[in-house]
């Protein structure tokens, strides 16, 4: 049975359902939480070393590959030789579409600072996130945008708009990745993704996934001292992730709105509107 969210994201695997998980957490993203908002980080300092080595790697034997190849398509008489100069050029043209998809890895990888954490409020029902705009599924981009290696989007969105799939890494790691759905209110028709937990094994997928719902619902499996700081450190917490990453300051009061007057106030107050 295909996903209910059109259109299908591509490697997708199984919709999650929404409401409360009895399953504890049982993994270390989840950096804080309070009463009213809890923080996941979703990149992982040593994973993005050692996809950034990976990507930059791909880079370099990508030019040198793009190098060589035009040297031979030079070299290769069209007329006289045109197997060998076809496949040359083929060769240049498939590693320039490779390095259209490599290098935003880089610069997600790069530019991705402390776990870039999403932030749920459960008393106004709003999702906060600061990334790095590479850190994405579009697979289209504007040539212009390869010039803004440091472009951020910073969005809030719904709660009630955002749904949960899994997708698979099409490997024999069998990794799985849960991804947020961004729908039409009311409605199945997908505008936008949100990676919410990248690549894991098995079962531990959906962890972050059912303790997030849980958390949103207040219920009893959601302890918010299970994070990386107790929920008496949003201090410590705001200093290690959010301070100095661009968050706009009316969205960093917003964390801890516990209603939907007092988000709008926040707004008012800051010239924000919607």
């Amino acid at each position: 049975m295909p996903s209910k969210y059109r259109p299908q994201i591509f490697g997708w695997f199984g919709d999650l359902d929404k409401g409360p998980y009895s399953v504890p957490l049982h993994d270390r993203r989840l950096s804080y939480a309070n009463n009213n908002y809890c923080a996941f980080i979703r990149k992982i300092p040593s994973d993005q070393v050692f996809y950034l080595c990976i990507y930059i790697i791909a880079v370099i034997l990508l030019c040198s590959a793009v190098v060589i190849l035009s040297i031979l398509t030079y070299l290769c008489n069209p007329i006289l030789e045109t197997n060998m100069f076809l496949a040359a050029l083929s060769g240049v043209i498939l590693c320039f579409i490779a390095m259209y998809f490599v290098i935003p890895e880089i610069y997600h990888n790069l530019f991705s600072r402390r776990g870039s954490p999403i932030i749920f409020n459960r008393k106004t029902s709003k999702v906060y996130v600061n990334e790095s705009d590479f850190f994405n599924f579009k697979f289209l981009r504007h040539p212009a945008v390869f010039l803004q290696p440091k472009k951020r989007r910073i969005k809030e969105y719904d709660w009630d708009d955002l749904h949960g799939v899994i997708i698979h890494n099409m490997s024999r790691n069998a990794l799985t990745s849960t991804v947020l759905m961004v729908c039409q209110p009311g409605t199945h028709q997908v505008i936008d993704h949100i990676m919410l937990d990248p690549a894991r094994a098995g079962a531990g997928s959906t962890f972050v996934w059912g303790w997030i719902n849980s958390f949103m619902v207040h219920y009893k499996s959601a302890n918010i001292d299970d994070g990386e700081y107790r929920s008496d450190q949003e201090a410590e917490f705001k200093a290690h992730r959010i301070d100095g990453q661009g968050w706009p300051e009316w969205m960093v009061e917003a964390f801890n709105a516990t209603s939907l007057e007092e988000l709008a106030e926040i707004k008012q107050r800051h010239n924000i509107t919607e």
